[in-house]
């Protein structure tokens, strides 16, 4: 049996439902580990036996070497497939609605989501062309448009960008859902607190990034820090999925149209001036989408179902029918109604 999100409970707390045990969140994250692994040796499986009968070459690890959109999107497919991993998991061992990750209401808000990537996109330009110009100023060697001549061609670029669009709105996701979505709710499961999951989060999120530079780490930390924090105050994950798939999507696509597919650098190896500026580009986005949910009275909570008597039955006789008008805690019960 499937248990109901606990009604009234914020987002960090959804996991807390009358099924849920003090083991179920421990053996989640060895079905998380598990399932993952497996589905990608499943991927990679499959890469390799085409590799041998389409004669691939391989590298010096002997995985198979198909060129650089085809291995980028092994790779962006080897993160994503924890999205569907991560969703089995929420049903199936913690036994509620895997919606219970997408937000408060059990569902992707669509029309919320629309106006985040309308807000993330012109935070991430901005972004990108600051922290090109910073680099320029500063006379670091790191580029991120690089120079005219290595583009690599329409056709090339093409190719790349529609696998770029096609597969890494689904890998940035993954990330949110595992890490500001499961994650963040499994803390929820025994703290009231939402900061303690916030923290470990942020830094987990950091640590999976691989360890380049100070900066690189100081940064993913924030970025964790501050989508964890929009997560628990809009009530859903839309605002941290539109920012990091903006974000992924247009570093993929500066690097497939200048040919920096097969780089390995990513960022976590980031230079001090491309943190300054994001860390300013993510405060602003933060306060943006705030002000922006603020504007939309967002429900912040679950829903509140209420056993009413229907009009049509008889006199003291009560019906199955539910009211589920979502109240918000005091100062904000009146911010209502789903988004």
């Amino acid at each position: 049996m499937i248990s109901s999100t606990p009604p009234g409970a914020p987002y960090h707390r959804l996991a807390r439902t009358g099924r849920q045990r003090w083991w179920r969140s421990l053996v989640g994250v060895l079905a998380l580990l598990g399932g993952a692994l497996l589905v990608g040796c499943a991927l990679f499986g499959v890469a390799t036996v085409v590799a041998e009968i389409t004669g691939t070459p391989t590298d010096a690890d002997g995985l198979p070497v198909f060129g650089p959109v085809v291995d980028t999107a092994l790779l962006v497919l080897s993160v994503a497939v924890a999205l569907p991993v991560t969703m089995a998991v929420t049903r199936g061992v913690e036994r509620r609605p895997a919606g219970s990750l997408s937000s408060v209401l059990g569902r992707v808000r669509w029309r919320w989501l629309g106006t985040c990537l309308l807000t993330a996109t012109p935070a991430i330009t901005v972004m990108l062309l600051g922290t090109h110009l910073l680099l320029r100023a500063t006379g670091d060697e790191m580029v991120l448009l690089g120079p005219l001549d290595a583009w690599v061609g329409w056709p090339a670029f093409v190719a790349a960008l529609l696998m770029v669009v096609a597969l890494v709105p689904f890998q940035a996701a993954a990330e949110e859902y595992l890490f500001r979505g499961w994650l963040l709710q499994a803390f929820g499961t025994w703290l009231r607190s939402p900061w303690p999951g916030m923290v470990v989060q942020a830094v987990l999120f950091a640590a999976a990034h691989g360890w380049g530079t100070v900066w690189g780490f100081a940064d993913l930390v924030v970025m964790g820090l501050l989508c964890g924090w929009l997560t628990v105050r809009t009530g859903g994950l839309e605002a941290a999925v539109a920012l990091h798939v903006v974000n992924n999507v247009g570093a993929f696509g500066l690097a497939a149209a200048f040919g920096g597919l097969a780089v390995d650098e990513t960022m976590a190896d980031a230079p001090w001036q491309l943190v300054l500026v994001d860390v300013l580009v993510l405060l602003a986005y933060t306060w943006l989408v705030a002000r922006a949910a603020d504007r939309r009275a967002l429900a912040t909570v679950a829903p509140i179902s209420r056993v009413v008597e229907h009009r049509h039955a008889a006199p003291g006789r009560m019906t199955a029918w539910t009211d589920t008008t979502c109240c918000s805690p005091p100062p904000a019960s009146r911010r209502c109604g789903p988004r």
